[in-house]
């Protein structure tokens, strides 16, 4: 959990295995699987999150549908190519999982939910306001990978986070602390159908803006919270 990639993104779920696993993709011989995990929020909502883990991670793990667990790792991005365009598909994927004992679930279950990540600002920001007047402004993180890869990540910063990050600019360097959420929209097809789709994105609750590790070059940090 030391490494440099877990320093700059990092999540802790915690939660009930939702889906059965399916084969995903294998690299080098080692096979991986997806499935979804039910992650509560502190309301009574529930957040259905992609999950993506190794075969060597779950050899004596039991992973029945219901089953609690808790799962560190990333916050990923991955290009799939469908339909003629490319699009960015968003996963947990596993560096490490827990079969929690009923004792430990009580305390883990407070915090379901936690990610971490340091990255850039790699488009430029959205500012909008929902028809119940929340300030909203959207944003997208490139957090940097081994390999020279990078994952890009869909953020969202509310109220005065809203305001504030508005103004930031393509290349500021960020931290930011949130959860993931899992949000369900409607999508217009070329034949004027709809169509329900889940999209997936980190909900800030604090952030921290890097100003000598960007290109406004001042002198400061400053640390903002929801």
């Amino acid at each position: 959990m030391n490494d440099k990639q877990m320093q700059s993104n990092y999540i802790r779920i915690v939660g009930k295995i939702n889906s059965k696993l399916d084969f995903s993709h294998e690299v080098f011989g080692e096979k991986f699987y997806e499935f979804i995990m039910e992650v509560p929020r502190l309301s009574d909502a529930r957040d259905l999150l992609p999950v993506i883990i190794s075969e060597r991670l779950i050899n004596d793990i039991d992973m029945s549908i219901g089953k609690d667990i808790v799962i560190d790792g990333q916050f990923r991005s991955y290009n799939r190519y469908e339909d003629t365009s490319n699009k960015l598909l968003l996963r947990v994927f596993v560096r490490d999982i827990i079969i929690p004992e009923d004792d430990e679930l009580e305390e883990l279950i407070r915090h379901p939910n936690e990610v971490f990540l340091n990255g850039y600002l790699c488009k430029e920001t959205k500012f909008r306001t929902t028809p119940f007047g929340r300030e909203i402004t959207d944003m997208l993180i490139a957090v940097n990978r081994s390999y020279n890869k990078s994952d890009y990540i869909p953020c969202i910063a509310w109220g005065r986070n809203a305001r504030y990050c508005e103004k930031l600019e393509v290349g500021d360097h960020i931290k930011i602390w949130g959860r993931i959420q899992s949000r369900k929209y409607q999508k217009k097809n070329e034949n004027e159908s709809y169509e329900t789709k889940t999209a997936y994105e980190v909900s800030v609750t604090k952030l921290e803006h890097i100003k000598t590790e960007n290109n406004r070059k001042r002198e400061d940090e400053e640390e903002f919270e929801e």
